[in-house]
């Protein structure tokens, strides 16, 4: 597991959006009568999923959540609703994506050599140089709202932990795709019920993620195309020059920025910098511990937020509040433990004690 891409968000109100890939996932149903496609095994879809490696395409991606989320700022399309996003990408490493967020919209564009991220709300323009031990700052986010992406990490981190079935066909974006359906295995402790990933039968690549939770008819989250125009797109969508007067600043300059603010420390404890994992699969369980002088210099909206959304718990292992979700469940602890994943309360209590 590439631990950089295990992130807990959850600044206020809390919610696991990396522990196991999963609270991503939200979308609506395809339209169209279901294809008509040859036979093909689980452990063929499986493959495809990872290895895949789409080329050059254009489409709107289609969100729709009932998680039970609040509103993350960085991540619009991770509240509750249904939002939309356009990706490009040249097939090549080539990337762009707009995130629309209410009356504004953030810009990333990876020319091959640079990340550039423009928030049109504050004209500011963030320049990431490429490095070769790390990864493209494009891509968590891009991650969020692009099924293909979403779909191969889920099956990367749960596919020893599931029952693992072919379920018919369906018809996204207009296009035909096998239903590849992920089943949490009995010995699994999650919410999750099943995964579904409609994967192209021509391209090879998902189109779509369902996420169903017990107790639930209706998936929880989806993403998915409700567009897609494979093929060469234009050049010029690669490319990036920052917008008159914006101010131009680097990853390293902005994290200086929030060094000067006490409570953003919490910010980064949630944001898993340097998360702790426990456990595997479906019951994979991520901690942190939020720094001491943040515990204690938190704003007095943060800390109204997190009282709004969360219920005070205590246990063996202390006392503190948890924030449940119809897909993840995160504990904060009163002297800074946190742990979150896609499992019950109980799995939570057993675990923060590990935290170090």
């Amino acid at each position: 597991m590439n631990k950089r891409k295990v992130t807990l968000a959850a600044a206020a109100a809390g919610v696991l959006t990396g522990a196991a890939g999963l609270s991503l996932l939200a979308m609506p149903a395809g339209a169209g009568q279901p294809p008509t496609l040859p036979d093909v095994s689980a452990e063929s879809l499986v493959e495809q999923v990872l290895t895949s490696k789409p080329g050059a395409f254009g489409g709107t991606v289609e969100v729709d959540n009932k998680l039970g989320l609040p509103s993350i700022a960085e991540i619009p399309q991770l509240a509750d609703g249904k939002h939309s996003a356009r990706i490009w990408t040249d097939g090549n490493g080539k990337f762009r994506a707009a995130l629309p967020n209410g009356q504004s919209e953030q810009t990333i564009v990876d020319d091959g050599t640079t990340t550039w991220s423009w928030n049109s709300a504050d004209n500011e323009v963030t320049k990431s140089e490429h490095k070769a031990d790390q990864p493209r700052p494009s891509e968590d986010k891009s991650e969020s709202v692009n099924p293909a992406e979403a779909a191969k990490q889920v099956v990367g981190m749960t596919k020893e932990f599931s029952d693992i079935t072919v379920d018919g066909t369906a018809r996204v974006a207009n296009r035909a795709a096998y239903e590849l359906v992920l089943t949490p295995k009995a010995t699994e402790k999650t919410l999750i019920r099943e995964v579904r990933i409609a994967v192209d039968s021509e391209l090879k690549m998902p189109l779509r993620v369902q996420v169903l939770t017990n107790g639930t008819a209706e998936p929880a989250g989806t993403v998915g195309f409700s567009e897609i125009n494979v093929g060469p797109q234009d050049s010029k969508l690669f490319e990036f020059t920052p917008p008159a007067n914006a101010k131009v600043t680097t990853p390293e300059a902005k994290e200086e920025r929030r060094g000067e603010k006490p409570e953003l420390g919490i910010e980064q404890a949630l944001q898993g910098k340097d998360p702790q994992i426990f456990g595997t699969g479906w019951d994979t369980v991520v901690g942190a511990r939020i720094p001491a002088e943040a515990m204690t210099q938190v704003p007095a909206e943060a800390q109204g937020l997190v009282d709004k959304f969360t219920k005070k718990v205590s246990g063996a292992w202390g006392s503190g509040q948890i924030f449940n979700t119809k897909v993840a469940t995160i504990l904060i602890a009163d002297d800074g433990r946190v742990v979150a994943g896609a499992v019950p309360e109980q799995v939570l209590f057993d675990t923060i004690g590990q935290v170090k």
